[in-house]
């Protein structure tokens, strides 16, 4: 699979798509106006093995409901995943069989060294 969730309204994830320049065999998910879906979010888990490694915790919602000490369980990350797109760390690649999660400099330096 090579897949990479995004938001285009993002300025960092603009920025990222355009170092990545990924080849047109990717396919690209707009989470704003095609949020993950539960196939897909499984999809997900299968790469991660974790919903709370998919989280984003500096998410604006996530820290308005103080979810910090509330969330603990696997259960809970997937729920919130599925409830709106800002709780999915941006951008997540899928390159074959390799997951890259977030916008971290050495994660998106893992990602394009997984391109070539």
């Amino acid at each position: 699979m090579k897949k990479i969730y995004y938001l285009s309204t993002c300025d960092t994830n603009k920025r990222i798509l355009k170092e990545l320049n990924l080849p047109k065999v990717f396919i690209k998910q707009d989470l704003k106006t095609n949020p993950v879906s539960e196939k897909e979010l499984e999809e997900l888990y299968q790469f991660s093995k974790s919903y709370e490694a998919l989280i984003n915790k500096r998410a604006r919602l996530y820290n308005e409901r103080n979810l910090k000490d509330k969330v603990t369980k696997e259960d809970d990350y997937k729920k919130l995943l599925l409830e709106h797109y800002t709780f999915l760390k941006r951008p997540v690649l899928i390159n074959e069989q390799k997951i890259f999660i977030g916008n971290n400099k050495d994660v998106v330096a893992a990602a394009k060294q997984s391109l070539f």
